[in-house]
Formats: C-alpha cells, sequence, structure tokens
C-alpha cells in the first residue's frame, strides 16, 4: 500500500513540475517558416484570421493578433514607441503606461500597456529583429487575470535563425507602419466618398 502511494505521489509531481514551465497546461507550437518564426499559445484556440503577414487567434478570454512590418527609418525608439502610443489611443485605450516586458533574442522589444473601453485589459508589444528588416506586432486583449499567460506568450516568439532561410519571404513584401497607416487613411476617405448620402425620413409634428 505504502510502495502505490509513492508510485501515486511520484506522478503527481512530476506532472506538476511539467506544468511550472508554463502558465497553461497545454500549449500549441506555430511556425511562421516564410520568416522564420515561432511562438506559443494555450490550446483550444481559434484561428480567426490567417495571411502572409496577419495572425489572430481567439479564446473565450482572451484575442491575440500578430501584424507584420517593415522597420521604418530613423530613430528606432521615438518612432515605435510614438506608434504604440498611436494605436493605443486608436482602440481608446486608457491608464496607458510603457511596459517593461523583454522577449529573448530579439533587438529590441519596445510595448504598451492599458485598459480597453469595455474593462478588458490590453498589451501591444512590438518586437525588433535582429536578423531581418522585420517588426513583429503583437496586440493581446485579455481579461483580468491572464497577465502571466499573455506574458508567457509574448516571451515564447523566437527567431529560428539555426533554420535555413525560407527563399519565398524575399518574394512577400511586408509594409511599414506609416505605409499602412496611410493605405487605411485612404480606404477610409475612398469609402466616405462612394457612400451614397443617407435619406433620411422627415415626420411633421
Amino acid at each position: 500500500m505504502m510502495r502505490k502511494f509513492n508510485t501515486t505521489t511520484r506522478m503527481f509531481l512530476m506532472a506538476l513540475l511539467m506544468l511550472m514551465g508554463s502558465s497553461w497546461a497545454g500549449a500549441t507550437v506555430y511556425n511562421w517558416s516564410r520568416y522564420d518564426l515561432s511562438f506559443e499559445t494555450p490550446d483550444n484556440g481559434f484561428v480567426t484570421f490567417n495571411s502572409p503577414t496577419r495572425f489572430e487567434i481567439q479564446w473565450e478570454d482572451m484575442v491575440m493578433t500578430i501584424q507584420l512590418y517593415s522597420q521604418d527609418k530613423g530613430n528606432e525608439k521615438k518612432l515605435l514607441t510614438e506608434n504604440l502610443q498611436r494605436k493605443a489611443l486608436g482602440y481608446n485605450m486608457y491608464d496607458l503606461h510603457n511596459g517593461k516586458i523583454k522577449v529573448k533574442g530579439f533587438k529590441k522589444t519596445y510595448s504598451i500597456d492599458g485598459t480597453m473601453p469595455d474593462g478588458s485589459r490590453a498589451i501591444i508589444a512590438d518586437l525588433v529583429s535582429k536578423h531581418q528588416n522585420l517588426i513583429v506586432e503583437i496586440t493581446v486583449v485579455y481579461l483580468y487575470g491572464n497577465r502571466e499567460i499573455v506574458e508567457d506568450m509574448v516571451k515564447s516568439f523566437a527567431e529560428n535563425k539555426s533554420q535555413q532561410p525560407n527563399h519565398e519571404r524575399k518574394r512577400q513584401k511586408v509594409q511599414s507602419k506609416e505605409k499602412a497607416r496611410e493605405q487605411e487613411k485612404k480606404k477610409q476617405q475612398e469609402k466616405q466618398q462612394n457612400t451614397p448620402a443617407r435619406k433620411e425620413k422627415l415626420y411633421d409634428a
């Protein structure tokens, strides 16, 4: 009986040690081979968008979006911190403060934390590549209590520089943030111009 108890206890401790390496029990590893990128997320995520430069996945209490940009020329810190502020304000985030998260293997990490209008939390992080002209922008909106999981997801990003470069990547053009913003503004202006005037029905008093 004692031997059985010891075996059961040992199995429990081994399982506990396996879980301590991450904030979630099961993880899924994604490989973006075009850019030699990999990252981990909790299991059971539902992929809602997947294109050559954008990926989005969601759970019941969390949504993560990854957008790839080319690096803008100029003062890197100033450009990226201003872009993060602008993006956060575009989401109407408040209680903003600069994040302190760091991701190993990348040249630099810039991030901003805040609260969304519905009360959920959000983090936007820009990872600057050491090996390619690339910025990996990660936006995670999550419910209170998931902060540790969110940080683990962001810190899991890695460039698999030991792998052979994917030649298909050379044919994929990635926009800079400035160009992406200009294109979005142009689309909105064209949409407004092409939208017919609303016909409001007037009622007599």
